[in-house]
């Protein structure tokens, strides 16, 4: 090969090349975008602290208050499922209520549960309870909260004991949300 082809042969691929490069950059472009939305789920506790009080006079009820709560929720289209359950995580102080060893069998702090769509709330009373977790809510396949959250609460009941020592008592629940 003389020594002009050879310039020629480079100097051809060098055009071809600068045509091929120029060819990428067009005056639009597209990418696809591809995402994997899963199942989740969020829960927020409105109120910080729940007062439980008594109404009426000389041990005519109970103590009773309300826990309200916001959810969000995603689960999956087919076979989802999901769940908000609660735990009394630490007892009430020795002396007074207690969820582990009431004063009085029949002592109960027990809780009655609202939620808005798409949840199905707690059937009935349920009593809390420090050994395990119990049912706040369940979710079925698809189940979809809006953006902002749906709205549930928790009504409480506390056995009101005579046997309980004067003075302020208070005990920690958990709150547990989950989704497949």
């Amino acid at each position: 090969m003389s020594r002009n082809t050879m310039i020629v042969a480079v100097a051809g691929a060098i055009l071809m090349l600068a045509t091929t490069a120029k060819a990428q950059f067009n005056a639009t472009g597209t990418t696809t975008l591809s995402v994997n939305v899963g199942s989740d789920a969020a829960v927020q506790i409105s109120t910080g602290s729940t007062t439980l009080a008594t109404t009426g006079g000389a041990f005519s009820s109970d103590y009773t208050g309300q826990t309200a709560f916001i959810y969000k929720i995603r689960t999956s289209a087919a076979g989802g499922t999901g769940s908000i359950t609660l735990r009394v995580t630490s007892d009430f102080n020795a002396g007074g209520p207690s969820v582990a060893s009431p004063p009085t069998a029949g002592d109960t702090l027990a809780y009655t549960c609202s939620l808005t769509s798409p949840g199905t709330g707690c059937s009935g009373s349920i009593n809390a309870l420090l050994t395990a977790s119990t049912s706040v809510a369940t979710f079925g396949s698809n189940a979809r909260s809006t953006k902002a959250g749906n709205n549930g609460s928790v009504a409480w009941t506390l056995s009101n004991d005579p046997l309980y020592a004067t003075g302020a008592y208070t005990a920690t629940v958990t709150f547990t949300i989950s989704a497949a």
